[in-house]
């Protein structure tokens, strides 16, 4: 997983993996899972509860990509807010919302349920505002999701500097449903699980070429090859010419973390003392939180392109600066960074690309609790359940348009956005 001039914390932490073999020979699945990452172990994991045949290849090692390598933060909900998701779906907006806003019970109750070690804190997440423009947006938030039964509550200035340890705040929400994972960890438990109820995971076996058979499909790899009824394209910000649209539907942006070390006591109590995650709501978020061992976690958009990750974790460091400035003298030896599938309308997609070869990806960010609901709803839409059954709406792919230049787009964009949050300091 570690680039040149990067370590990971996740990496640096976790246990050492499972050893797994390469897919060899010609084996038969029910359902074969391409990608080892949230989406696709989910899927593996709920299709192996269900006593379906699944099998899972990937490149890599599971929680290779995002999966091992964001943030760790379990968030409820998607970038739109409940009123708005309930009239772009209609009758269907409902079932929608109620899907989202449990994805985190669900990522809590599968580490309970097979005792995956992987650090959960469940003391919520922090949304914090850093205008009265965004504090507006953020009351109306925790608004609609109180009035929908769920444990969110606006805070106050004075509330949200106690929480957070930082006086840039203006308040903000406090969602008691999220929390915080070591993500590789979660990635690795998840495939564990898989294995012990029966999945096959494979890993050093690219997929080098899916075709169509009278039984379903033929999926090849250098070493074997799998024949299965159903596939999951489960590759997100990392899938590649296997379908070359569903690559072009999504805009792969890089994100990038430092991580300190420990924190000394005093810090620890002065930084997010009750041990909650933030996100702020910059045009480019800063997302940041405590490991359980007082390691200060800093996140943000990355750089596109070739950049030094010396280079890139000044902004990192400049963040820590302007937001707990009495850590401004800690050493951080973690540098990492990955990329997040973006989608063009800032919604995962739920894709059936042809009879029997299902998708879905685009998590804009909010991977660790979506990825694993949508790996349950996958799941379920292979094992027999209907399309317009799931909560979540199947959509036709659409590659972006112009997709060769989206990075470019994308990356005009970035500047662009840190100079408004400039602007708005």
């Amino acid at each position: 997983m570690k680039d040149a001039g990067q370590t990971s914390l996740w990496e640096a932490t976790a246990p050492k993996a499972r050893e797994r073999p390469a897919l060899a020979g010609t084996q038969r699945a029910h359902v074969a899972v391409i990608g080892a990452g949230y989406t696709g172990l989910s899927a593996a994991l709920h299709l192996a509860e269900a006593g379906i045949d699944v099998a899972v290849i990937d490149t890599h090692e599971p929680g290779w990509g995002a999966s091992g390598r964001n943030g760790g933060q379990v968030i409820a909900g998607l970038k739109y807010d409940p009123d708005k998701l309930e009239r772009m779906f209609g009758r269907r907006g409902a079932a929608l919302v109620e899907a989202v806003g449990a994805a985190p019970d669900l990522v809590f109750d599968l580490i309970r349920r097979y005792q995956i070690r992987c650090e959960p804190v469940r003391n919520g997440w922090l949304q914090l505002a850093v205008s009265e423009r965004t504090l507006k947006q953020v009351t109306s938030r925790a608004k609609q999701w109180q009035a929908r039964g769920a444990a969110v509550r606006v805070l106050t200035g004075p509330e949200a500097a106690a929480l957070s340890g930082s006086a840039l705040y203006l308040g903000g929400l406090l969602d008691a449903r999220g929390g915080t994972v070591q993500p590789l960890c979660y990635a690795r438990g998840l495939a564990d699980a898989a294995e012990d109820v029966g999945a096959r995971i494979f890993h050093a076996s690219p997929c080098t070429r899916l075709s169509r058979a009278h039984y379903g499909w033929f999926v090849e790899t250098p070493g074997g090859s799998l024949a299965a009824r159903t596939v999951i394209l489960a590759t997100n910000a990392y899938s590649g010419p296997i379908w070359p649209e569903l690559r072009r539907s999504v805009v792969p942006v890089p994100s990038f973390q430092i991580a300190s070390d420990p924190l000394p006591q005093s810090l620890r109590r002065a930084i997010l003392p009750g041990g909650q995650s933030v996100s702020d709501t910059r045009r480019l978020l800063r997302y940041f939180r405590q490991d359980p061992e007082g390691r200060l976690v800093m996140g943000a958009r990355g750089s596109f392109g070739q950049v030094p990750p010396e280079q890139a974790m000044q902004l990192h460091l400049k963040a820590v600066r302007e937001i707990f400035p009495e850590a401004a003298g800690l050493g951080f030896p973690y540098r990492w960074g990955g990329h997040v599938a973006m989608t063009s309308d800032h919604m995962p997609h739920l894709h059936e690309l042809a009879p029997g070869l299902l998708a879905g990806l685009g998590y804009n960010g909010r991977g660790v609790a979506m990825a694993t609901m949508i790996g349950r709803m996958l799941a379920a839409w292979a094992g027999g359940t209907p399309g317009q059954a799931l909560p979540f709406p199947t959509t036709a792919l659409k590659a972006i348009n112009l997709h060769d230049f989206a990075q470019l787009g994308a990356r005009v964009a970035v500047r662009y956005l840190r100079l408004r949050d400039a602007m708005d300091r």
